[in-house]
């Protein structure tokens, strides 16, 4: 008799806190260069609400300080917050900035989602 085991088709990084999620280089550089235009250090805030054409839409701010439950992601000096309420709909993503014909923004990669709109802003699970 044999028996098969399969991986689990999504999996949280135990080295990234259990959380999973990760700060890129690309979101890194551009905190840096944006806290240097401000004078001050910068932290990017990401959440998730309610809304949206898919169903929820990501939020980024630019902040100076961490709530007290505010989950810290860092990367080359530079750190996003998250929330625990958004962190559910988040674990395993990446936050990451580009710049491409559709414009300079953050975004998150998050392999949660199971639709998005064209511009990537909102999705459903």
């Amino acid at each position: 008799m044999s028996s098969v085991q399969s991986a689990p088709a999504f999996q949280i990084s135990p080295s990234a806190g259990g959380h999973g999620l990760t700060l890129s280089d690309s979101a890194a550089k551009r905190l840096a260069q944006l806290g240097a235009a401000e004078g001050h250090p910068v932290l990017l805030r990401v959440a998730v609400d309610g809304g949206g054409c898919s169903g929820f839409q990501y939020r980024f701010e630019l902040v100076e300080a961490a709530e007290a439950d505010d989950l810290r992601i860092e990367a080359d000096g530079q750190a996003a917050l998250v929330d625990a309420v958004s962190l559910p709909f988040l674990k395993g993503s990446e936050i990451a900035f580009v710049d491409d014909l559709a414009g300079a923004q953050f975004v998150v990669r998050n392999p949660n989602a199971a639709s998005s709109c064209g511009c990537g802003v909102s999705f459903s699970i």
